[in-house]
């Protein structure tokens, strides 16, 4: 009997989710673009240029998520958000049981603009 070995292909990464992490890590980093261009071998030309293009609006996209019978005990405090929305730009947004509406509203119109 022989053995069979299924290799998995590395994930594909395109340019721009490169130039995604590469900006979100510059941002948590908390150093001048100069300081991580400089660090990571990259053009500073580049970065901006980049930033640039993965700045312009994209319509903001929402998913439905059911949460099916997982309902808690209203009178038990929420640990955990009751909504989590996962945007486009891979960041998330936890949105507490106790948020009020128009708070709601401007949070959403802030995401859109």
């Amino acid at each position: 009997m022989t053995e069979t070995t299924i290799e998995e292909r590395p994930t594909k990464t395109t340019k721009t989710d490169q130039w995604r992490e590469r900006l979100n890590q510059q941002a948590r980093s908390g150093v001048p673009v100069r300081q991580f261009c400089k660090e990571h071998g990259l053009t500073e030309y580049s970065f901006y240029a980049w930033r640039r293009r993965l700045r312009k609006k994209e319509p903001v996209r929402f998913a439905l998520v059911d949460r099916g019978s997982a309902r808690q005990d209203p009178a038990t405090p929420a640990t955990d958000p009751s909504l989590e929305l996962l945007l486009a730009t891979g960041e998330r947004l936890r949105i507490g049981a106790g948020v009020d509406g128009p708070t709601l509203r401007t949070v959403l119109e802030a995401l859109r603009a």
